[in-house]
């Protein structure tokens, strides 16, 4: 039996790239301004639980997988490095992995990642000059498109790259459904349930049921318990 931790991502600014700063603001627009500096209280309390639950792992031979992650070997490690110091919480947890002895694993197909990107940089810049105009259903079928290609990609390579007996750990955002794509020998253990960090993230930005937000609030903040052995 092989195992596979299963990460939930809420990305930030710096793990979107060069997107990033117009997607935060379009974010912060969404949630109003209050609720967005709320949001990001809770999302560094939500990597801070992610680290102190992993800390408890032994990491050598830990192979470790993460969303949008083009390479691994060196050039893969420096991308985590540098991207950890840019302040991504996420790349942080992973390099603080790595440091404690565990294998970093390409885990995307470099193509489809630059489809996504342009498919992105016509949500961020809608009427770039020269472009043709914005259509949001052409851009949500084509990100649904490209979301499950990419999970088929990655549940593919984690598939031919952890071998019986080990363990691995992906780190994927919480709209992603690689699970559904794994080999059938392959144990997930959700960290947390993606579909309730992707509730969270539903009601904060289109959602008006401050109830509903309260109690996914706390679940997102909540210390992380180990299953029942």
């Amino acid at each position: 039996m092989r195992r596979l931790l299963y990460v939930p991502v809420i990305h930030d600014e710096v793990d979107i790239g060069s997107a990033g700063p117009a997607l935060q603001q379009q974010s912060c627009l969404l949630a109003e301004e209050r609720g967005w500096a709320k949001h990001q209280e809770r999302a560094k309390q939500f990597w801070e639980n992610i680290s102190a639950y992993l800390g408890s792992f032994a990491s050598g031979g830990l192979n470790v997988y993460q969303d949008g992650l083009p390479a691994g070997g060196e050039i893969g490690k420096r991308i985590v490095a540098e991207a950890a110091n840019r302040g991504s919480k996420n790349y942080q947890v992973v390099q603080e992995l790595l440091d404690r002895g565990a294998e970093l694993c390409q885990t995307e197909d470099p193509a489809l990642l630059l489809q996504e990107h342009r498919n992105l940089s016509a949500l961020v810049n809608p009427r770039e000059p020269g472009k043709a105009d914005f259509d949001p259903e052409e851009y949500q079928t084509r990100r649904d498109q490209l979301t499950e290609a990419r999970d088929k990609f990655i549940a593919g390579t984690i598939g031919a790259t952890l071998a019986e007996g080990e363990s691995g750990i992906l780190f994927i955002g919480a709209y992603h459904r690689v699970a559904r794509y794994l080999a059938a020998d392959i144990s997930v253990e959700e960290v947390k349930d993606p579909e309730t960090v992707q509730a969270y993230l539903d009601c904060l930005f289109l959602g008006r049921d401050q109830e509903r937000l309260q109690e996914l609030c706390q679940y997102l903040v909540s210390p992380i318990v180990p299953p029942a052995s």
